[in-house]
């Protein structure tokens, strides 16, 4: 399928979904992420922060168990009209306000960022993902353009409530690969 495609039919499909399921999947997606991947082994882990009008994975499950049991430094976006991104820390007085599309950027940025070289893991927020790997998010580019910043040896961890489709026909050279994806039912690997 192509991209804009995909697009529509997940959002749809990710809006349909009752809250109890969002919650659950939430959950499901939490315990495979520290099942299978060695967070301890991670010093800086960038996350999105969910657009809860969106049905989005709610990655404050991870976040919350990133402050309680490990030493990492956890990293959010800002987002600019220019189509890139700053990146801050995470800290417990940072103060989150929805932007125009709703995702929850830190209000009292910290004067010190966070250089994409710097970070070791990245956890991605998307529509829809293939077999291959690659994933359709709103079609901004916002993520790729900041995955390309970023060292090669970088772990990219989609994470999605449903399986991946078979192959995404309109892949162009900008379009960064996932090294995993996170659905409830478990992990895929490319």
């Amino acid at each position: 399928m192509m991209k804009a495609a995909l697009r529509k039919e997940y959002l749809q499909k990710r809006n349909n979904l009752p809250n109890s399921d969002i919650r659950g999947y939430s959950k499901k997606i939490h315990d495979w992420i520290f099942k299978s991947f060695p967070m301890h082994n991670y010093a800086v882990i960038h996350t999105f922060l969910p657009i809860r009008r969106k049905n989005e994975v709610d990655t404050h499950l991870v976040i919350d168990t990133l402050k309680k049991d490990f030493k990492a430094d956890i990293v959010i976006p800002k987002s600019h009209n220019d189509g890139s991104m700053t990146h801050y820390p995470l800290k417990d007085d940072t103060i989150l306000l929805e932007n125009k599309f709703g995702v929850p950027e830190p209000l009292n940025g910290s004067p010190l960022t966070v250089n994409p070289k710097e970070v070791d893991l990245v956890i991605l927020p998307l529509l829809a993902f293939d077999k291959q790997g690659y994933r359709v998010g709103y079609g901004k580019g916002y993520y790729d353009r900041f995955l390309a910043e970023c060292r090669p040896d970088v772990v990219k961890i989609g994470v999605s409530f449903f399986e991946p489709v078979d192959v995404i026909e309109d892949i162009n050279n900008e379009d960064v690969k996932l090294n995993y994806c996170v659905t409830p039912k478990g992990i895929w690997s490319f």
